[in-house]
């Protein structure tokens, strides 16, 4: 039997499970990487996103080939073609494949036909494995974050001691959500510039005509990102070096300018497997081992909460649920996303700086993308399924399974509260107190009704009036409801004539002074 392996796009490890599996005959192994044409164009893909898969593709192509694997790279138009003639031409009887982590692709390599029979191998990027995330999952009436993030902390024994967590506490949130006042004193990133093979990418994505749509949303240049897995762990380093100490106080806030403060940056090698989480983690944890004197552990157990808490989470929720969960629209919400998500044009400020920063360069940080983005879409009624694909496009760390859970469940809050135990929704006065965005926007947001009124102020409140019979038996929105009764009526129905005139009158396709 000839065994071959087809590697994905975004499983760039030399110990995935399907390489694994046949590593002891690699010389023998014939392996095939692909990039297909069609398939990047079922979205309109950020352009920096493209860029980087495909550059760390090819540099891991080369550096299988250094390690001794039998490797072929093909750019086409679909996989159909090129799978069945490496197939034939190498006389391969069994096609191993590690079993992808997003259900689409799923689907599409169960409708190829292919002259030789396939084996999905269990996929070992992640710390649990779908089977053990099921058996957690079972017996529980609410699938909790923080519970399944003790557990992880407790199974991989992270910043504990004694079977306690270190600190005496699982969880220091509440020190991670200081305001951005004053001068900040900003650590810089760790940028790259693109070597010939990713200059070569860029250059051709510059003339295909394949692409022309993508050019009008996204910018192509500078192009900053790691594409190999050497970079990515000097980006590793450089955030535990300068960044980790500093990381907790201000994770949460947003200032113009100011693109990464003090975030790790490392999703998009994550989600590509070119770091591995739990490198990242111990990585981490050593690190505060070494400074624990003068570092605080706040900051520390924060970002490891987001890798072994919320990441595996995210992605356990994601195979646990039926093939319907894409499709759930609790708020039966159905405007369709505002032009401005494209172009960035709006005079909201706030929506203005964030929309212009992914269009430069594919990325936001959490807040920005759950307190502005997804945030503004849910109050104001948009279509949950129009959000999760401009998400899914957008952001160079994007994928089916972290954007179904991430916008679907956590942002719009679609799934009735399978993920989230209250909508994540607010008026301005988050984002005035968390960013400098407002100070220099056209609206007040203090003010709820009248010609300088937010538009996160009257789409807030007005979100609350229409769905308060479903919010109330949300035990966690009670007190919100409570000051939603304080409101005057004639108050909530001019914020309502608000909401509808803002849609009405062209606001959506508005442009910026």
């Amino acid at each position: 039997m000839a065994i071959g392996v087809w590697v994905l796009g975004d499983q760039l490890w030399v110990e995935q499970a399907a390489l694994h599996s046949c590593a002891a005959q690699l010389q023998q192994t014939p392996v095939i990487l692909i990039e297909s044409l069609h398939h990047v164009q079922s979205f309109p893909y950020h352009l920096q996103k493209l860029v980087l898969v495909w550059s760390a593709m090819r540099h891991f192509a080369e550096e299988l080939r250094q390690a001794g694997w039998q490797v072929t790279y093909r750019q086409t138009e679909d996989f159909q073609t090129p799978l069945v003639e490496w197939i034939e031409t190498q006389q391969i009887t069994e096609l191993r494949i590690m079993a992808p982590n997003d259900r689409p692709f799923l689907g599409l390599i169960q409708s190829l036909q292919l002259p030789c029979q396939v084996t999905l191998v269990p996929n070992n990027h992640f710390l649990w494995s779908e089977d053990e995330f099921h058996q957690w999952a079972k017996s529980r009436k609410r699938l909790l974050m923080e519970d399944f993030y003790r557990e992880g902390r407790r199974r991989f024994q992270v910043l504990m001691a004694d079977g306690q967590p270190v600190g005496g506490r699982w969880n220091f949130d509440k020190e991670n959500r200081k305001p951005p006042k004053g001068k900040l004193k900003t650590p810089k990133a760790l940028w790259f510039e693109p070597d010939q093979v990713t200059q070569d990418i860029i250059d051709g994505l510059k003339q295909s005509q394949h692409f022309h749509r993508h050019r009008q949303y996204w910018q192509l240049e500078p192009f900053p990102w790691a594409v190999t897995r050497q970079q990515a762990l000097e980006v590793l380093e450089f955030f535990i070096q300068t960044r980790l100490s500093g990381f907790g106080p201000y994770q949460d806030a947003m200032v113009t300018g100011e693109f990464t403060l003090w975030h790790a940056m490392l999703s998009p090698y994550l989600n590509l497997g070119l770091l591995q989480p739990l490198e990242v983690i111990q990585s981490a944890e050593q690190a505060y081992w070494e400074n624990q004197d003068t570092w605080d552990l706040s900051g520390v157990e924060g970002f490891i909460r987001q890798v072994l808490g919320w990441r595996e989470y995210m992605r356990g929720v994601y195979n646990h649920m039926d093939g319907t969960y894409p499709q759930r629209n609790w708020f039966n919400h159905t405007h369709s996303l505002p032009d401005f998500f494209w172009t960035g044009e709006t005079q909201m400020n706030c929506l203005h700086q964030v929309l212009t920063q992914v269009k430069n360069m594919g990325y936001a940080h959490h807040i920005q993308r759950l307190m502005v983005l997804s945030n503004f879409s849910l109050i104001a009624g948009i279509s949950p399924q129009e959000v999760e694909t401009w998400f899914h496009a957008a952001f160079i760390d994007g994928y089916d399974w972290v954007m179904q859970t991430n916008v679907i469940g956590m942002g719009q809050f679609a799934d009735g509260g399978v993920l989230a135990s209250k909508p994540y929704a607010s008026s301005a006065n988050y984002v005035n107190r968390m960013s400098d965005y407002c100070g220099k926007c056209v609206y007040n947001p203090k003010e709820r009704t009248g010609e300088k009124a937010c538009p996160f102020n009257f789409f807030y409140w007005d979100f609350l009036a229409r769905h308060r019979d479903k919010l109330a038996a949300q035990g966690r929105m009670s007190f919100i409801l409570k000051n939603l009764d304080k409101i005057p009526s004639e108050e909530l129905e001019t914020m309502r004539e608000m909401a509808t005139e803002w849609w009405e009158r062209g606001e959506a396709v508005g442009t910026r002074d």
